[in-house]
């Protein structure tokens, strides 16, 4: 940016996204649609990509537009390289360009160690690939404009510490081991990129929230994870929009390689 060399930019350039374009996987779930809407309002033009092409495009005309901004949606099954081959060209086509990724697709699965199979175990792992290509096909992007970019995983509280094993027995299976596994590998995966490509100017960091609990998780346990919470209470969902702006944003313009931990102190003790 020109106003580096020049002068001092205000707070409220730093943390603008107009003129950008964020692409978000799993944009319509419970956390990434508030993202998803945090970029827009910060002036982004928006990819929102879902499983399901009907609900990307739904997702995306719900988003606020500020000035030239545009949003849409694509179809992306992370799990399968030669969809995140095909969505990330449709971005492309769509929008033009991408300058932010923000990794936060997500399949899930709820075996505990008790009963997680082989096969469920890596597939469940197959996460932290999906993120790897789809990150990779942004850098080659960047590179090839000679542009910067800004790549966000999401981590978990769960990859920097293991789950109270009381905060789940007698309710529910407890927190899965291999999306602990998983977590904690896109959290090295993260470093790892980082050091890599920061000669390209793209930098790589992670964002780990927890506990985000949605409405659909049983109450009992919801009581018990807030006693282990030096706030005591659950995350809101709009209280990653400013973290996620901050990394997407010049704001964060020398910082790479991070873990931004949103947790309400979880990992503080």
């Amino acid at each position: 940016m020109a106003w580096r060399e020049s002068r001092e930019p205000t707070t409220g350039e730093l943390f603008d996204l107009s003129g950008r374009v964020a692409l978000v996987t799993g944009g319509t779930g419970y956390l990434g649609s508030a993202m998803a809407r945090a970029l827009a309002e910060a002036g982004a033009s928006v990819v929102i990509t879902s499983r399901h092409a009907d609900r990307a495009r739904a997702a995306a005309k719900d988003l606020p537009r500020l000035g030239a901004a545009r949003h849409h949606g694509v179809a992306l099954d992370q799990l399968d390289p030669a969809s995140i081959e095909q969505a990330f060209g449709e971005a492309l086509a769509s929008a033009g360009q991408i300058d932010v990724l923000v990794n936060n697709g997500h399949q899930a699965d709820a075996h505990d160690w008790t009963n997680v199979t082989a096969e469920q175990f890596t597939r469940q792992l197959a996460n932290a690939t999906g993120y790897f290509l789809l990150a990779r096909l942004v850098h080659d992007h960047a590179v090839q404009r000679g542009r910067e970019a800004s790549i966000i995983m999401l981590g978990s509280m769960y990859g920097q510490v293991a789950s109270y094993p009381d905060a789940y027995e007698g309710i529910c299976p407890a927190s899965p081991v291999a999306y602990h596994a998983l977590k904690g590998g896109i959290i090295q995966m993260t470093r790892h990129l980082a050091a890599y490509w920061a000669r390209d100017r793209v930098r790589v960091n992670c964002l780990s929230p927890g506990p985000f609990p949605s409405d659909k998780a049983p109450r009992a346990m919801v009581e018990r994870l807030c006693a282990k919470l030096p706030m005591g209470r659950m995350g809101r969902p709009f209280e990653l929009k400013g973290a996620i702006v901050f990394l997407a944003s010049d704001a964060s313009s020398f910082m790479t390689g991070q873990n931004l931990t949103i947790d309400g102190g979880w990992t503080a003790w």
